[in-house]
Order: C-alpha cells, then sequence, then structure tokens
C-alpha cells in the first residue's frame, strides 16, 4: 500500500480593507441597473475605514467621465454619460462583412 504525502494547507490570503472597498464600488458601478441608469449612490459602511474610503474617492474623482456628489448622508452618487463606441478606445467592434460572408455562402 503507497503511503499518500500530506499536503499543507497554503496560507489563506485575506483582501485588505482597501481591496474589499474598491471591489465593492466597482461591483456596484458595474451593475446593469446602473448602468442603464448611469447613476449609482455608494453608501459608505462602518467596516470602511477612512483612509481607505478616502482613497477608492479620490480614484473615482480622478476619473474624468465620473461625476460625483457627495451627499449630506455622507454617501457619494457617481453619474457618467453614455459614452459613444467611437469615444472609447477600450472597446472592439467587429465589422459585419463576415455576416455577410455567411449569407452569402451558397448552401
Amino acid at each position: 500500500m503507497a503511503k499518500q504525502k500530506k499536503s499543507t494547507p497554503q496560507p489563506r490570503q485575506e483582501m485588505t480593507a482597501l481591496e474589499r472597498l474598491g471591489l465593492r464600488v466597482s461591483s456596484m458601478i458595474n451593475h446593469p441597473i446602473a448602468q442603464s441608469q448611469r447613476w449609482v449612490t455608494i453608501h459608505r459602511l462602518d467596516t470602511d475605514g477612512e483612509m481607505e474610503w478616502e482613497e477608492v474617492m479620490g480614484l473615482i474623482a480622478d476619473t474624468p467621465e465620473l461625476d460625483l456628489t457627495f451627499n449630506d448622508d455622507s454617501s457619494v452618487t457617481v453619474r457618467w454619460e453614455l459614452q459613444s463606441t467611437d469615444d472609447r478606445d477600450d472597446l472592439v467592434v467587429e465589422s459585419d462583412s463576415e455576416e455577410e460572408k455567411l449569407e452569402e455562402a451558397p448552401f
């Protein structure tokens, strides 16, 4: 009978508070409802540290396409305009020529 080697479990890497807040804000901005209405209100949680909150809000404020409104209840409303595909450099639009070729194929 062969002995099986016991593997030592790798230590679990915890997310930092900054990563956790950044992930939460990013998922709120990318949510389908927020994308359709082009705005979202982000509430600061008790678990969000002052330094992390300022860091993430600073990154958002430095993004020229986003407009921030700091509300009286310490929340932040982020708004953005609908961009045309011509203005975006991260979007690849495939041409319709492949579809046209498929339609013209003699079957």
